[in-house]
C-alpha cells in the first residue's frame, strides 16, 4: 500500500493504493490521525484500493471518530464496488460519509 498526500485547500486528500489489510492497516490508521493533527477535514481517495479488510474497516472508524471529535470531516471518495459492498455489508456506509 502506498499514500500519496495532496492538500487541496484546508482539506488533505490521501490517495490510497494497493490493499487496507492487516498488513497495512496500522500505516493507514497512522496517517489519517497525523492528518488531523494539522488538518480539519480529511478525504481519502480510494479510487487505486483494490481490497479493505477487517482491520482496514477499524481504521476508517477511528478516522470517523477523530473528526467528530474534531469538528472536522473524514470523507470517502471513488470507492469502487468491492469496497462499497463491505462498505455496505457491514454497515459502514450508514456511518461513514462515502461520496
Amino acid at each position: 500500500m502506498t499514500i500519496q498526500t495532496v492538500e487541496e485547500g484546508s482539506i488533505l486528500k490521501l490517495d490510497v493504493e494497493g490493499k487496507i489489510d492487516t498488513l497495512t492497516s496500522k500505516e493507514f490508521q497512522d496517517t489519517v490521525l497525523n492528518s488531523f493533527r494539522k488538518y480539519s477535514d480529511v478525504t481519502v481517495n480510494l479510487a487505486e484500493v483494490t481490497y479493505i479488510s477487517s482491520a482496514g474497516l477499524r481504521a476508517f472508524l477511528i478516522g470517523q471518530k477523530t473528526a467528530a471529535s474534531k469538528g472536522g470531516s473524514f470523507s470517502i471518495i471513488n470507492a469502487d464496488q468491492s469496497a462499497m459492498d463491505v462498505f455496505k455489508a457491514t454497515g459502514f456506509d450508514k456511518v461513514l460519509d462515502i461520496r
